[in-house]
């Protein structure tokens, strides 16, 4: 199938290789120019582990191809995605200035009948707005509208495109339906559960998903404040908890909190769509509170072993909201940093595919890329992202190395016991601390 792909974000482009992968002649276009001429160039604009390989495999098979221009990427297409990004407004809602954007962008290049697919994650009762505006640009266009909302995980969104657990179409005519299971049919034989629902139940499935995702998030965080109180174990509970089928282990891990672009614009968007559709949803305000609160659980941690913050050096371990990407949107380690900062510290970030984009949002931060750099010298250390690398640092070490053996792990990365052997103050998230004598 001839497939177009309007934005290519975190969500357009891995969709757009996918799709390309599977073997549809996939056009794309962007509003970027830079980001146009970096993927012309077989260069991928942000980390996402295999993204690459795929986009490169993509247009060396001639089904993958970039241009700014829609015009290249509209006319004759079966099927044009929307992927553009969907911001706060000044009030929280999502702002779809971009969706209508692009909804004009189809009205004046179509060629014919076409089906519009709604990827990005918007509210309900956005299909009837974004049909009404493409009729206002062009009255004659037959256009379906389908809501097709993405589940992809930063770091592991080739896999989630490729493998994905679910794929969710709302559409009100059935040929829009028939149309999407074509554009779907190499997936679906691979075993993907096809799941079909109405226009706006599509739509709002998506919030309904990452609310409940980030309310499991600061759940286990506000349980590790009951833990630090108790002189219990989160970790141990969380593995009672998540035995129950009923609750299930995933998004129980206690830790900075989440952080991205999705969660938090997501959640407080859904609490303005429900105020506006007249429900009051207060918990909805208490998840974005409780996962505020765990950054500021961890600077205090470190205010506390320190004393005070003014010349010291704290050194954090991971900069990007999760291992796998190098997003720094909305990163907990950047907000913990300015905290840090403002308190009067010297603050040294380190991160395997973060540190430039975590330098540029935050310029009084010193960026280290060697992660035993980063840490030499430093009063305390900060856990901040789980990346695999930090797993496996030498305990011995970087004992050696800092001025002060204290870790704050905001992330539970390291085994308590390890950390004892080696020497080490340690302040885990929720279980219980380890001090050393004259730390």
């Amino acid at each position: 199938m001839r497939i177009g792909i309007i934005g290519l974000g975190h969500v357009g482009l891995p969709t757009a290789a996918a799709l390309a992968s599977i073997g549809h002649d996939v056009a794309a276009t962007d509003v970027d120019g830079e980001k146009i001429a970096l993927l012309s160039d077989g260069r991928v604009p942000f980390y996402e582990p295999g993204l690459d390989e795929l986009v490169t495999e993509g247009t060396a098979a001639g089904r993958l191809r970039f241009s700014q221009d829609p015009a290249d990427v509209v006319p004759g297409a079966e099927v044009v995605f929307i992927c553009v990004g969907t911001p706060p407004t000044a009030g929280g809602e999502a702002s779809l200035a971009a969706m209508e954007s692009a909804g004009e962008t189809i009205a004046r290049h179509a060629t014919g009948s076409v089906v519009v697919v709604e990827k990005s994650t918007v509210p309900a009762g956005t299909a009837e707005r974004l049909r009404a505006a493409i009729r206002r640009y062009r009255r004659d266009l037959e256009v379906l509208i389908v809501s097709n909302p993405e589940f992809l995980r930063e770091g592991r969104a080739v896999e989630d495109s490729l493998r994905p657990d679910r794929i969710l179409v709302g559409a009100d005519a059935p040929e829009a339906l028939a149309t999407m299971r074509r554009v779907y049919e190499p997936l679906l034989e691979l075993g993907a559960r096809w799941i079909e629902t109405d226009l706006r139940t599509a739509e709002l499935a998506k919030h309904a998903s990452n609310a409940f995702l980030a309310l499991k998030i600061s759940y286990a965080n506000a349980l590790a404040r009951i833990c630090e109180l108790a002189g219990a174990d989160v970790i141990d509970i969380a593995e009672v908890m998540g035995a129950d089928p009923r609750i299930g282990p995933d998004f129980l891990r206690a830790g900075l909190g989440y952080g991205g672009f999705c969660f938090p614009k997501d959640l407080v968007a859904f609490e303005r769509l429900a105020d506006r559709l007249g429900y009051r949803f207060p918990l909805l305000a208490e998840i974005a509170r409780i996962n505020d609160e765990a950054i500021d659980a961890a600077f205090q941690k470190v205010e506390s072993v320190l004393w005070n913050l003014e010349g010291k050096r704290v050194t954090l371990l991971g900069l990007a909201f999760k291992p796998g990407t190098d997003d720094i949107r909305f990163a907990p380690a950047l907000t913990l940093a300015r905290k840090l900062l403002d308190g009067g510290a010297n603050v040294v970030g380190t991160d395997p595919q973060a540190g430039v984009p975590a330098k540029a949002e935050v310029p009084d931060l010193e960026v280290v890329e060697d992660p035993y750099d980063a840490l030499s010298g430093a009063h305390c250390a900060v856990v901040c992202t789980e990346w695999p690398e930090y797993r496996a640092l030498d305990l011995a070490r970087v004992r050696r190395t800092m001025a002060f053996p204290v870790m704050v792990d905001a992330r539970n990365v390291f085994e308590p016991m390890d950390m004892a052997a080696a020497g080490f103050t340690h302040l885990p998230t929720g279980r219980r601390p380890i001090e050393q004598a004259g730390t």
